[in-house]
């Protein structure tokens, strides 16, 4: 087995969290996703750290899922947890009674982080 590649398992982490503030920017998806998931589309007076903290976090592990597949060239393994990561996160949503669109969304930006992590693993 090769070596775990940390540096694309740490990028694949930043690439997706700074992708996610473009994805859900008011400007991209942001209105849409904030509508139909129920709040204010407008920014928050204060950042939600926890919230973030947390997205940090499910990113890092989901970054890391995808890294160790990566080292027995499993990419079929990473595929199935990313979509499998979406389908819950979808779920969620759908429990939380939020908007097609935005559970759309939600699932969408999940897919969206696991290419970008697969991306950093095969090209760093």
């Amino acid at each position: 087995m090769e070596p775990l590649n940390i540096t694309a398992v740490l990028a694949g982490t930043a690439l997706s969290f700074v992708a996610g503030w473009a994805y859900y920017s008011p400007k991209a998806l942001g209105r849409s996703w904030a509508t139909g998931s129920g709040i204010s589309p407008e920014p928050p007076a204060t950042l939600p750290w926890a919230a973030m903290a947390l997205q940090l976090i499910g990113l890092f592990l989901l970054a890391l899922v995808v890294g160790l597949t990566a080292q027995s060239n499993a990419l079929f393994t990473a595929i199935f947890a990313i979509l499998a990561a979406a389908g819950m996160v979808m779920a969620q949503d759908a429990f939380s009674q939020k908007s097609g669109t935005a559970t759309l969304i939600d699932g969408g930006y999940v897919v969206l982080a696991g290419v970008l992590m697969i991306l950093c693993q095969g090209l760093l």
